[in-house]
């Protein structure tokens, strides 16, 4: 293992998420089935749209102070806003319903309170996530150069930049290949959020589309769940670039923390992640892993060594043809 200059863990490798799940499938093959999908997750998912925009309606209408929206979309939108992501996220690993259209139409509803067009894109980049996971010029899931310099080691701009994250996340196609960005699929993305945000507005007033976008911006910033993309793959030496997250938040973000065993089995929904880590304790057991969100949001904030360098990165073309060879393991790369 190498530093870089600018502060990247370098290493020659390539990601270890493919041989461990060939490894552990060999010797448990009880494995494959978990392997499949999980419809029931369209329940929560649309009662959450429901809940959030009924709520963003109602405080509209009501003249809510922005205050009281602030108070409300942290401590509860952003917990809703949050689980939406995660359901996005699902339906983009086509893990709701053995149709892939019927997993979009999922996946543009999930998208309909965080008010920009993201869907597909984001499934796009994030499959490209799984299959280059660290190389800098592939994966989006990395800062940018100029980002992560930016940025530094400094407990106000780390704090601002978790603030800012979604603008942030906006331009990390500057150093990744961009998402196809229209298309019929996106249109329809784009027309679907027009009509939403359109119909919100009219409907409850700016009231109402500003709790929304204060959920947005706390479900995935400044917020204890926002430590969320810090425990996934930042790190302070290359030993282990993938964490898991074992603490009670799960409950309330569909098993989102189990990361190593997502990334090993993309093809498994939330809702089986626990029984796949039970199954094979002998290897996620013995792995580093986080037990609180808040205590790693504290620590990556305060401690200068924690920044957005604290990454694993890797040569280009070194990972993706192992996943692309992983069989059925790897739903992430169907398109």
């Amino acid at each position: 293992m190498t530093t870089r200059p600018s502060g990247w863990l370098e290493v020659e490798t390539p990601q270890t998420h493919p041989d461990n799940a060939r490894r552990l499938m060999a010797a448990h093959p009880e494995i494959r089935k978990l392997i499949g999908h999980n419809p029931w997750s369209f329940l929560p998912l649309a009662g959450i749209v429901i809940v959030q925009t009924a709520l963003a309606i109602w405080f509209g209408r009501n003249h809510t102070a922005w205050w009281i929206l602030a108070i409300v979309a942290w401590t509860f939108g952003a917990v809703m806003h949050h689980g939406l992501w995660v359901l996005l996220h699902e339906s983009g690993h086509m893990l709701l319903f053995g149709k892939r259209k019927w997993n979009h139409m999922a996946g543009m509803m999930s998208n309909l309170p965080l008010l920009c067009p993201a869907y597909f894109n984001f499934t796009k980049s994030h499959r490209r996530h799984h299959l280059a996971l660290g190389e800098y010029d592939e994966d989006a899931d990395l800062a940018a150069n100029f980002e992560a310099k930016l940025v530094g080691n400094d407990f106000v701009r780390k704090s601002l930049w978790l603030v800012l994250f979604p603008f942030f996340q906006g331009l990390r196609p500057f150093h990744t290949p961009p998402p196809e960005y229209i298309n019929a699929s996106v249109l329809t993305n784009i027309a679907a959020q027009v009509v939403y945000v359109t119909g919100v507005a009219f409907v409850g007033g700016w009231g109402a589309i500003l709790y929304l976008l204060l959920s947005l911006f706390f479900s995935i910033g400044l917020h204890p769940l926002g430590a969320r993309w810090i425990q996934e793959h930042y790190t302070l030496d290359s030993d282990q670039e993938t964490f898991s997250y074992y603490g009670w938040g799960n409950k309330l973000a569909f098993n989102v923390g189990y990361h190593n065993e997502h990334h090993d089995f993309p093809s498994i929904p939330w809702n089986r992640l626990p029984q796949l880590r039970r199954i094979a304790d002998e290897h996620y057991g013995k792995l580093r892993c986080h037990r609180s969100w808040s205590r790693l949001l504290v620590d990556f904030l305060f401690d200068p060594r924690w920044t957005l360098h604290s990454r694993v990165v890797r040569p280009a073309g070194s990972s993706t043809g192992r996943v692309r060879n992983a069989g059925g393991v790897a739903a992430v790369t169907r398109r």
